[in-house]
């Protein structure tokens, strides 16, 4: 394996030799993903993988090239799991508690949360779990910035939003960027 640079990142590629190899080992989780679903959707008809096969190899290989491998952490998962819910708990009983008792103030507003994940895959899926929390919508994704619309910003979200942020990176197994690593 080599350190490759792109664009700031850093991680690991393999050397060219053993390379179909690393994509093969990399992809057969998710072959055996496809094939359950294969499986699942045609109710385990042994006649249908004459088709099957061609099939999960080809949605395989389209996934590995659009996502490509990257490393997750069961225990950042498992941690992760019991906060997002929690939390998506607490923010929907605030926002059908603002829904049925109209007094209630809204303040809707927008932040923005500089990031200290490196980019790529983990951006976006703190950006897509910061919408399913209730009360928030993140709206854009720029270099340095996830720009999210909130229902109340009088509230402390961006505490919030670095836990989630914190929860992620734990989920990938990274580490978050330092302030020096981030400008």
């Amino acid at each position: 394996m080599a350190v490759s640079r792109d664009r700031g990142e850093q991680r690991l590629v393999p050397s060219s030799s053993p390379l179909l190899l690393y994509w093969m080992r990399r992809g057969s989780l998710r072959i055996l993903l496809f094939s359950l679903l294969w499986w699942i959707l045609t109710d385990g008809a042994m006649e249908s993988w004459l088709v099957g096969v061609p099939v999960v190899l080809l949605v395989t290989t389209v996934s590995m090239i659009l996502l490509p491998p990257f490393t997750c952490s069961l225990r950042g998962v498992v941690q992760f799991v019991p906060l997002f819910l929690w939390r998506s708990l607490r923010g929907g009983v605030d926002v059908a508690w603002r829904a049925f008792h109209p007094q209630r103030p809204l303040s809707p507003g927008f932040i923005k949360y500089r990031w200290h994940l490196p980019p790529g895959l983990p951006r976006v899926v703190m950006a897509d779990i910061i919408s399913l929390l209730p009360g928030t919508l993140s709206v854009e994704l720029d270099d340095h910035y996830l720009h999210v619309h909130l229902l109340d910003e009088q509230q402390d979200f961006l505490s919030e939003v670095g836990k989630v942020e914190q929860s992620v990176a734990a989920i990938f197994a990274i580490s978050l960027l330092s302030e020096r690593e981030i400008k």
